[in-house]
C-alpha cells in the first residue's frame, strides 16, 4: 500500500509538471510571435524610412548616405599553408579554424585593421536581413557546453541565451542584425556556419587575386550576398 501510494504520489507530480510545461510552451509561443511580429514591423519602418531619406535628398538635389553597416560576414577561402602567426591568431579570434567557415563581426576600427589583415585569405562584406536569417535558419548550430547543437527549436536559444533576454529565432537574429546589446553572447552562441564550396568553385588563377582585381578574396561589399547564396 505505501508503494502504491509513493508512485501515485509519484504520476501525479509527474501529471502536474507536464501541465506546467505544457502551459509555459503555449505562453512562450504567444511571446514569440508577438516578438516576430513587432520586429517586421520595426525592419519595414526601418526600410521605409531609408526609401523616404534617399527621395528627400535626390528632391533636394543631393544624396542621401545610408549609415555605415555594423555587421560583417566573414568567409574563409584558403587553408592554412603560408598563413603568417599574425594572420593566424587574427582567424582564430574570428573563430574562423577551418576552410569554407563563416562568421560574424561586428565592424569598429580594430575589428577593420584586422580584416584588413587577413585580407588574402578571406572574403568578406554586409549581409543583408534575409542573408542572416538563411544562415541561422539553414545552416544555424549552437554551441552549448563546448558542444555543437542543432537549432531544433526555441528550447536550445533559451538555454543558452534566455538570461540575455534572447528566446526564439527572431530575438536571435534580430540581436545581430541590429548589433544589440548581447551581439556578443548571441554570435558566440552561434557556432561558426559551414558552407560549402560555392557552386563552380574557384579559378585556381584569380583565388589569390583580391576581389577588386578579379579575385575571389578581401572586402565585397554587399556583393558577399549573392556570394553565400552559392554556398549554402
Amino acid at each position: 500500500l505505501k508503494k502504491q501510494a509513493t508512485q501515485a504520489k509519484i504520476a501525479k507530480e509527474v501529471a502536474a509538471a507536464a501541465k506546467v510545461a505544457e502551459a509555459k510552451v503555449a505562453s512562450d509561443l504567444v511571446t514569440f510571435k508577438a516578438n516576430a511580429k513587432k520586429y517586421e514591423e520595426e525592419y519595414k519602418a526601418a526600410d521605409q524610412a531609408l526609401i523616404d531619406n534617399r527621395r528627400k535628398a535626390k528632391a533636394d538635389g543631393g544624396f542621401y548616405v545610408p549609415p555605415q553597416p555594423k555587421v560583417a560576414l566573414v568567409i574563409r577561402i584558403l587553408g592554412t599553408i603560408g598563413v603568417s602567426p599574425k594572420a593566424k591568431k587574427v582567424m582564430r579570434l574570428f573563430r574562423l579554424r577551418q576552410l569554407h567557415n563563416a562568421t560574424f563581426v561586428r565592424l569598429n576600427e580594430a575589428t577593420i585593421r584586422m580584416l584588413r589583415l587577413i585580407e588574402p585569405y578571406v572574403t568578406y562584406g554586409y549581409p543583408t536581413r534575409q542573408t542572416i536569417e538563411k544562415l541561422v535558419y539553414k545552416r544555424g548550430f549552437a554551441k552549448l557546453n563546448k558542444q555543437r547543437i542543432p537549432i531544433a527549436d526555441n528550447s536550445v536559444i533559451q538555454e543558452g541565451l534566455g538570461e540575455y533576454g534572447i528566446n526564439c529565432t527572431a530575438d536571435l537574429i534580430h540581436e545581430i542584425v541590429t548589433v544589440g546589446p548581447s551581439f556578443k553572447q548571441a554570435n558566440n552562441f552561434l557556432w561558426p556556419f559551414k558552407l560549402n564550396n560555392p557552386k563552380g568553385g574557384f579559378s585556381s588563377k584569380t583565388k589569390m587575386l583580391h576581389y577588386l582585381e578579379g579575385g575571389e578574396a578581401g572586402a565585397r561589399a554587399e556583393e558577399i550576398n549573392k556570394f553565400v547564396k552559392k554556398m549554402l
